[in-house]
């Protein structure tokens, strides 16, 4: 009962705590290659943010996405807009407006390259656990 009081109650938060949180979540499940990127100075970026990571498997990225989600719901009391990708599990995609979680599965990473497309942004690189 007290958990769904919780989640029905409008929790404060900072974009740079759900950022944090995000990060930690990647870190739990031994996520790799985490970076930010930056995006707020670039004109017609989708987004203020990109959290983009990766896993050895598609079983690691689909436990990374969930992880993710499941502390930003504990912790925050937020959901995504939208999630993408669960079911192959290649690439995850979790929208939550000004901050887009990108977990992918090595080999679709280097494929697509998303990180070059976003060049002019700040990045902000973390350490793999």
């Amino acid at each position: 009962m007290s958990q769904a009081v919780r989640l029905n109650q409008q929790i404060s938060w900072t974009q740079e705590e759900l950022n944090d949180i995000v990060i930690d979540a990647i870190q739990d499940i031994k996520g790799k290659h985490i970076v930010k990127l930056d995006l707020r100075r670039i004109e017609d970026a989708p987004t203020d943010f990109f959290i983009i990571c990766e896993g050895d498997s598609n079983t690691q990225v689909k436990a990374i996405a969930d992880n993710v989600s499941m502390r930003l719901k504990e912790e925050l009391g937020t959901f995504p807009s939208n999630v993408e990708g669960v079911g192959a599990s290649n690439w995850v995609c979790l929208d939550y407006f000004n901050t887009v979680i990108h977990v992918f599965y090595r080999e679709t990473r280097a494929f697509y390259e998303l990180e070059d497309l976003w060049g002019d942004a700040q990045f902000t690189e973390y350490e793999t656990l």
